[in-house]
């Protein structure tokens, strides 16, 4: 079934400004990373989509490659990103058959609901593997080619115009705003995220001289999510969009159209930055409970929460 373009970008960008750039996606099959994906392809990328699930990867990939004609996309399953050597292979046979990897969006992580209390050693580990390790084995394993392509696209100093063969090497990591005032039952999340951002601005210390570019994108609260849908029930709903400053909640398109921004030529000077897009729900949110769970009622009446993972 195909996605109306007005779900998953604006109608600003111009046609074809990523022809023959290849974007390599961790996590492309969820929600939010197949709608940056999809903007990106629509512009004129190519793609290899990321994820463990063979049969979700590779449909998600089918249906991407739908939305511009000759479209390549590749989906990759079956990979942990928690081992490099699986990244690694995926990047090879992403290089193979697309001819090069010039973005990388790093977008693979894992989540559940759970009190410090509640969270296990082993469980704080999984989400720490998954988006911390996961997000380096990523980088690790594209940055040759991230490296070839920043140095092939490589602005100087005196350039007025851009590039005429565009942009490339450049590397978004998807993260949160959890951490920037402390969420309930998110402690390990917000950690992981926190560690993500650091990892990304040293990215662009080291690599920048080697034309090199890296960007956070810390998403609010999107619709049509998994993660929204479990925090936030039917009943609460209505209440939380009219608590946000616009009025409402993100759309797939907002963190798409971010994505375009920092790739194209419009973000050729940032880096070693995090692009918030929540519509500035961080700073009126009161961390005062998570879906159901109340703070600090829940905390304090010692029960267990029973459908954490999402």
């Amino acid at each position: 079934m195909s996605v109306p373009t007005s779900q998953y970008i604006s109608n600003v960008w111009k046609d074809g400004i990523f022809a023959n750039k290849v974007v390599f996606c961790t996590g492309g099959a969820g929600t939010i990373c197949s709608g940056q994906v999809r903007a990106l392809v629509h512009l004129g990328a190519n793609a290899c989509i990321i994820g463990r699930n063979v049969e979700k990867t590779e449909r998600a990939a089918k249906d991407i490659a739908t939305v511009r004609a000759g479209a390549k996309v590749i989906g990759i399953g079956a990979v942990d990103v928690r081992k490099y050597d699986s990244l690694k292979d995926a990047a090879d046979r992403c290089v193979k058959e697309l001819g090069a990897i010039d973005f990388v969006i790093a977008g693979a992580a894992g989540n559940f609901l759970a009190s410090i209390e509640q969270l296990s050693v082993n469980a704080f580990k999984s989400v720490m593997d998954i988006d911390v390790l996961g997000s380096y084995n990523t980088l690790k394993a594209t940055l040759p080619h991230l490296v070839a392509s920043g140095t092939k696209h490589r602005i100087d100093s005196d350039s007025l115009e851009p590039s005429p063969i565009g942009t490339g090497g450049r590397i978004i990591f998807v993260s949160a705003t959890l951490h920037y005032r402390g969420t309930p039952f998110q402690a390990h999340v917000g950690v992981a995220k926190a560690g993500i951002d650091a990892l990304s601005n040293s990215i662009a210390i080291e690599y920048g001289p080697r034309g090199v570019t890296s960007n956070i994108i810390a998403p609010g609260p999107i619709a049509q999510t998994e993660g929204l849908e479990r925090l936030l029930p039917s009943d609460t709903k209505a209440d939380y969009i009219n608590s946000q400053p616009l009025g409402r909640i993100g759309h797939v398109r907002d963190i798409a159209d971010a994505t375009v921004y920092l790739f194209s030529d419009s973000g050729s000077y940032v880096t070693g930055q995090t692009l918030v897009v929540d519509g500035a729900n961080w700073r009126t949110s009161s961390g005062s409970g998570t879906g159901n769970l109340k703070y600090p009622d829940f905390l304090l009446s010692g029960k267990r929460n029973k459908s954490r993972e999402f």
